[in-house]
C-alpha cells in the first residue's frame, strides 16, 4: 500500500510532553480487533481523550482547539511497550505524518516508517526548545526536511539534524512501502533473473 510522499513538511504541532508513552496508551488493546488500517484515529489516546461516558476530557491536548497540525511532539521513550503496529496506524489515521521525540522504542519506530510516518529523533535540549516554542505560541510552525534530514523551528530559525536509514528514507520520499519498493524494481529484478538463468 503506497503512502503520501514525504519530502518537506511544514506544519504547526501538537505537544505531548509526557515521557514513556506506551502503545497501550496510544491505542488501547480493546480496539485492536479490526484488521484494516482505517478508523483507528478515532481511538488514538482513547483513555486520555475521553471520560467513561465518552465525553471529551477538556484538559487533554487533542481536545484543545488551539493545537493542531500534522506533527506530534512527544516526550522521551515514545512508543514503548507492546509491538502492536496499530499504534502507528492510529497516529497515521488521525492525521499525523511526523512524530518528534528524543527517543523512540525501536519496534514503534520501525512500524511508523513502514506506513509513512517519519519518526524524528532530536536531542533532549532541542526537544525542550520545541516544547517551549509551542507553549509560547501554539501557532508556531516546524519544518521537517527529509531530504536534508533537518528539523527547524521557523519562528527562531533554530534547527537540528536527524538520522534515518537510507532505505527507509528512499521509501518515504517516494511514498513506498516494502512491496512498492520491490514493484518499482521489477524491471531490474527480471533482468537479473534472466541473467542468472544463463
Amino acid at each position: 500500500m503506497a503512502y503520501d510522499k514525504f519530502k518537506v513538511l511544514q506544519s504547526t504541532a501538537v505537544p505531548l510532553p509526557i515521557e514513556n508513552v506506551d502503545t497501550d496508551q496510544i491505542i488501547p488493546a480493546r480496539f485492536l480487533k479490526a484488521t484494516e488500517r482505517k478508523g483507528f484515529g478515532d481511538n488514538l489516546f482513547r483513555d486520555w481523550r475521553y471520560n467513561n461516558d465518552d465525553s471529551p476530557k477538556q484538559d487533554f491536548v487533542l481536545n484543545n482547539p488551539i493545537y493542531s497540525g500534522k506533527i506530534l511532539v512527544g516526550g522521551k521513550n515514545f512508543g514503548s511497550g507492546s509491538s502492536r503496529e496499530h499504534a502507528a496506524w492510529a497516529i497515521y489515521d488521525y492525521g499525523f505524518r511526523c512524530v518528534i521525540s528524543s527517543f523512540f522504542a525501536d519496534i514503534f519506530k520501525g512500524n511508523s516508517l513502514n506506513i509513512g510516518i517519519l519518526p524524528v529523533t532530536v536531542s533532549e535540549a532541542f526537544l525542550d526548545k520545541i516544547f517551549k516554542a509551542i507553549e509560547a505560541d501554539p501557532k508556531t510552525e516546524l519544518e521537517v526536511n527529509l531530504p536534508e534530514q533537518k528539523v527547524t523551528i521557523l519562528a527562531t530559525g533554530e534547527s537540528e539534524g536527524f538520522d534515518i536509514n537510507g532505505y527507509k528514507k528512499h521509501n518515504l520520499t517516494n511514498g513506498f512501502d516494502d512491496i512498492d519498493y520491490l514493484q518499482d524494481m521489477k524491471t531490474e529484478i527480471a533482468a537479473f533473473a534472466e541473467k542468472s538463468i544463463y
